[in-house]
């Protein structure tokens, strides 16, 4: 299989992953999925199984080294645990999705109403609808599995949220950062400002986010950079930075 074309790697990994105990499901995502991979872009492959079925331990039999977690071992929520791995040339990432769980949140952003939670590599965190938007834009190699159009409830909802949260991010920045002067807390906030601005463009838009990669450059709102260039710890500067900010996210490009 490491020696495989990439077409035969994905159908072959696609079939091992779908035979071990309890899976029921397995789908292909990240930029594989989405035709944007270069040539070193990882895997990203779903193992879809419902409640106690499937063991992680069991990728041990695919012969691929590296790390496994155990359910839960990314600290819970929708994004359960998974493993890393490498396929001869390639690295592999495989998530766990517990049907069950992956149902009631589907349920739950059909109805409006979802979750943020942290997570590493996430500035903005991640709403629990994101695995809504794995079964609508991942690319299924096994099994059945639905491909929900977004919600138009879900589209108000999280876009008055997420824009909400993004003004009380600036707010908070000016009074406890800018104003004091504090570079660093009040970068940070904008940047965290800004994502979330940019998820409430997309919701709005009944776009589907997966991660933060393009999330700014999709919304319109990549020239926070410019806002961020070049910052001093003076705190004219610092509430200038913070206004330029808000500006932008009320009138994204």
């Amino acid at each position: 299989m490491p020696g495989d074309g990439d077409e035969a790697f994905c159908a072959k990994a696609g079939d091992v992953l779908a035979g071990l105990p309890g899976v029921q499901a397995v789908s292909l995502g990240g930029s594989r999925a989405a035709g944007t991979a270069g040539p070193g872009s990882d895997w990203d492959f779903a193992v879809y199984y419902r409640g106690a079925g499937f063991d992680p331990a069991s990728l041990r039999s695919l012969g691929w080294p590296g790390e496994i977690f155990p359910i839960g071992g990314w600290g819970g929520g929708v994004f359960n645990g998974g493993a890393w791995l490498t396929a001869g040339i390639r690295r592999v990432d495989v998530h766990y999705r517990d049907l069950d769980d992956v149902e009631h949140h589907l349920a739950e952003a059909r109805a409006g109403r979802f979750g943020i939670e942290r997570l590493l590599f996430h500035l903005a965190g991640i709403p629990t609808y994101i695995v809504a938007a794995e079964l609508a834009l991942h690319q299924v190699l096994h099994g059945d599995l639905p491909r929900p159009a977004y919600p138009p409830a879900l589209r108000r909802a999280a876009a008055a949220r997420w824009q909400a949260d993004a003004e009380a991010t600036l707010g908070y920045a000016r009074a406890a950062h800018a104003a004091r002067g504090q570079l660093a807390g009040t970068a940070g906030a904008i940047a965290v400002a800004a994502c979330q601005g940019a998820h409430a463009v997309l919701a709005s838009r009944g776009q589907w986010v997966i991660n933060e990669k393009t999330l700014l450059d999709r919304a319109g709102l990549r020239s926070i950079d410019e806002i961020l260039t070049g910052l001093t710890a003076e705190p004219a500067h610092l509430l200038s930075a913070i206004e330029g900010a808000a500006e932008l996210l009320r009138s994204p490009d």
